[in-house]
Parts: structure tokens; sequence; C-alpha cells
């Protein structure tokens, strides 16, 4: 089987360098270009998106020379061929849907489908997930973790795929990390399997280097994130640890990384999980003024960093198997925190400075209050229960102009420093609060504090319905 490797290694490098050239002038006198719009895209030219084309072709060429040759007939019937084979149609499908979104921009959710189906059909080929840090799953929870693993994976090439040679790059170093592994675990089908897709990348990445003159593509990055995930399944059947999944997850994890931090971003923002923005690793680290090169080879010895750790997590027997996932996850944190991401650092300060603690509470009150509203059997009643809540929100003084009469409560001292909200109410009503300059606390519950006074004046007190709308003066009144 060496000489067969060898030769499809050669053959799948030499087709990459072939190939590469070819398919990107084709595509150039077809017009079938990326654009440069700016913004996320840093190219200055039009760029063909053709490396996944170029890499399925080259591995495929270069395996159906190396069958034509014979040199596979006597491994054909091994278990790690034939398993390599079932996986073709799920490879293909992922292939496909990142081909289509090249050609005519598929939706998010058109690709995730796609996405599903090729996850699909890897685990009904037996790819499965039987187990995470040593503990083996239920076989009904395999399912989800392996279309987990997989759409985790394929996406997050899909998404680093923004600097020249970034995607490539970290393709090639984790393909390289699993087939080190391969080769140290015996482990057959990850040698056969990265083999081709190494010699191709590192073909490929000629050409892809900055400054680029082909992207890899949609059809080259979901297929590179897919096998990659594949390969880590197929690791982790004969992980050496009791770790599993661990070390897979090291050799992946720039890419990984880099997507699990774009979908916290943007849930602690409450933008789209699936729209794009310039807050991916390789844009903070061009934001901070380092090149292009610079930003790639910072990010691809972090890819090193990864891959020398996953094969020690995979090689020890568990004699260094802590210390090695602690030396990982602080070297994480510590490129994390590189990145000043404004959104951790907010949320962390909400967390450990209280003022998510303060808002629940003030939450909380509102509710309490609105119930407390609700049951007021009088006008009187009514407002000494929101002069109540208004003193504990911090209010300096509330005032009430309703039906031709003024009703004013004082909470402490007004000063000429105090700002206003007047809530206007129908027939010429309106209430006037207070706040003290400096009460940056009562400030975030005045929108909310505004809607609920607004939907729940008791109708026995006021019987016009009204939509409020909010006038803020400062200075004193």
């Amino acid at each position: 089987m060496l000489l067969a490797t060898a030769l499809l290694a050669f053959s799948s490098f030499i087709c990459a360098l072939a190939l590469t050239p070819l398919i990107r002038n084709l595509f150039l006198k077809l017009g079938l270009v990326d654009h440069p719009t700016g913004g996320r895209k840093l190219h200055s030219t039009p760029i063909p998106r053709v490396g996944g084309i170029s890499i399925v072709a080259s591995i495929a060429i270069s395996i159906g020379l190396t069958a034509a040759l014979g040199v596979w007939d006597p491994f054909f019937y091994n278990p790690a061929i034939q398993f390599l084979i079932r996986l073709l149609p799920a490879a293909a499908i992922i292939f496909l849907v990142g081909l289509l979104d090249d050609l005519i921009t598929l939706k998010p959710w058109q690709k995730v489908l796609g996405e599903l189906i090729g996850a699909g059909l890897a685990y009904a080929s037996g790819l499965r997930v039987m187990g995470i840090a040593g503990y083996t799953t239920e076989s009904w929870l395999s399912l989800p973790l392996t279309l987990g693993w997989l759409l985790l994976c394929t996406n997050a090439f899909n998404l680093i795929d923004g600097v020249d040679g970034l995607a490539a790059g970290a393709g090639l170093f984790a393909t390289l990390t699993i087939l080190l592994a391969g080769i140290l675990g015996k482990n057959s089908a990850l040698v056969v399997a990265a083999v081709p897709l190494g010699a191709a990348l590192l073909g490929f990445l000629r050409y892809n280097f900055n400054p680029a003159t082909v992207f890899l593509g949609d059809s080259g990055s979901l297929l590179l994130g897919f096998l990659l995930g594949c390969f880590g399944v197929i690791w982790s059947f004969k992980a050496a640890t009791v770790f599993g999944m661990v070390a897979p997850l090291m050799a992946l994890f720039v890419p990984i990384l880099d997507v699990t931090l774009s979908i916290a971003r943007r849930f602690l923002r409450g933008q789209p999980i699936f729209g794009a923005d310039r807050g991916h690793m390789h844009h903070r680290l061009l934001d901070r003024g380092m090149t292009t090169r610079g930003v790639v080879f910072l990010l691809y010895g972090a890819c090193a960093f990864g891959a020398v750790l996953s094969l020690i997590q995979s090689v020890q027997q568990n004699q260094y198997g802590g210390f090695v996932i602690l030396l990982f996850c602080a070297g994480t944190w510590i490129g994390i925190q590189h990145l000043g991401y404004a959104e951790f650092t907010a949320a962390r300060h909400m967390v450990m400075g209280g003022t998510l603690q303060r808002m629940i509470d003030m939450n909380v009150q509102l509710r309490e209050l609105e119930s407390a509203l609700e049951s007021c059997a009088s006008f009187d009643e009514w407002w000494e229960r929101l002069c109540g809540q208004c003193r504990s929100f911090g209010f300096a003084a509330a005032e009430l102009n309703f039906n031709g009469q003024i009703y004013e409560e004082k909470f402490a001292t007004v000063s000429h420093r105090c700002w206003s909200v007047v809530i206007p109410m129908a027939d010429g009503a309106s209430l006037h609060l207070s706040v003290p300059p400096d009460a940056a606390q009562t400030a975030t519950v005045i929108m909310p504090l505004v809607d609920l006074i607004s939907r729940k004046l008791p109708e026995r007190v006021h019987t016009v319905h009204y939509d409020p709308v909010v006038a803020v003066a400062f200075g004193g009144r």
C-alpha cells in the first residue's frame, strides 16, 4: 500500500499544479468570477472561485490513473477502502451544493438543507460519532452528534475562507495532521483518504497563496470542511486515548473556533446567525494593522499549535491527556483575548459586574408592578403603587398631569442637572419623571416602564387607549 499511496500523492499533486491554472483561465474567459465589492472582499480584481473543481478533478484523475495501473487491485476489498468508497456519494452532494452556491448563490437554508442531506448520507454509510470525552453516547444520540459535527466542520472552513491561502492552508495543516495520526495509529483508512487531499491542496495552494489568482470557492471550502470532519470521525474510531473526538477537534480548532465565535457574537448582538460580517478572526487581525500574509502566517502557527497538541493527545495513551487539554484551552483563551471582541467583553462585564442580575431584577419588578397596577381598585391606589415603584427604580420625582389636576411626589432632590422623561397621554394628560444625572441603572428601565404605564393605566381612571410617544428634555424643568 506504500507504493499505491506514494503514486496517489504524486499524481494528485501534479494534477493540481497543472489543472488549477487551466480551470482558472477557462472561468476567467467565461466571466464566472468573484467580483471585488469592498468590505469583506479584500481582492482588487475579479478572481475565479474554482478551487473545489480543481481539487476534485485532481483527486479523481489521480485515483483513476493509479487504478488503471492496477496498484489498488490487491487492496480493493480492504474494509478501509470500501468504507471510503461508501462516503463518496455524501462528498459529491456537498461538492454540488458548494458549486451551485458559487454559480447561482443559494439561500442559507438551501445550503444547510444540502449539507444535512450529505451528512445524513455519511451517517447512513456508517460514519458515526460514538463517544465524547471518553463517554460512549447512546445510539439515539449518535445521529444528531454526527450531523452536528459534520455541519460544524463543513461551515467552519467556508467561513474562514476570507484571506488568500487561509482556508486551503489550514486544511493542509489538518490533513497532514490526520495523515500522521493515521500512520502512527496504523489507520489505513486515514492514510488513504488524507494522501490525495493533502497533495491536491499543496498543488492548489501554489495559486491560492497571497496574492491569489484563484479562490477555493464554496465548492472547495464546503467539501474540504466536510471531508476533514469525516476524517476526524474515522480518526476517533481508533483513537489511542479515551478522549475520542478531542484530538480531531484540536487539529481543526482554528476554523472551528472561528465559526463558534461568529455564532456566539451574532447571538449576543441579536444578529442573523447566517449573516455576513467583518468580525472573523482574520478581519480582526487585519483591522489591527497586520498584512494579509502576516495574518495567514499567524493563523498557520495556530494551526500548527493545534496539530502538535492533537498528535500528542492521540499517541500518549492519556499520560499527559489532562495537561494537553489544559494547555490547549489556555492557548485558545489567550488567542481570543488578543482578538479583542467587544461582544465578549460586554457579556463578561454584564455577568461579572452584576449588570445582568440588575436587569433581571428590574424585569421582575416590572412584571410585579404590572400585576399590581391591574389589581388596583382606585386611582389613588394606582398612583401610590406607581410612585412606590418609581422610588425603587431611582427616579427623583414623578408628576402626573391628569384631568386638570397635578399629582406630584418627590423621592430625592430635584436639581437643575436632572433630566426629564415626558410620557404624553390622551386628552392632554402626561406623566413627567425626573431622572438624576448619575442614575445609569434607572435609564435602562425607562422604556419598559413607559410601555407598561401606557398599557396598564386602568380604564376606570382613563378610558382612552393610546400609543405612547416619549420625549426627553435635558436640563431642569
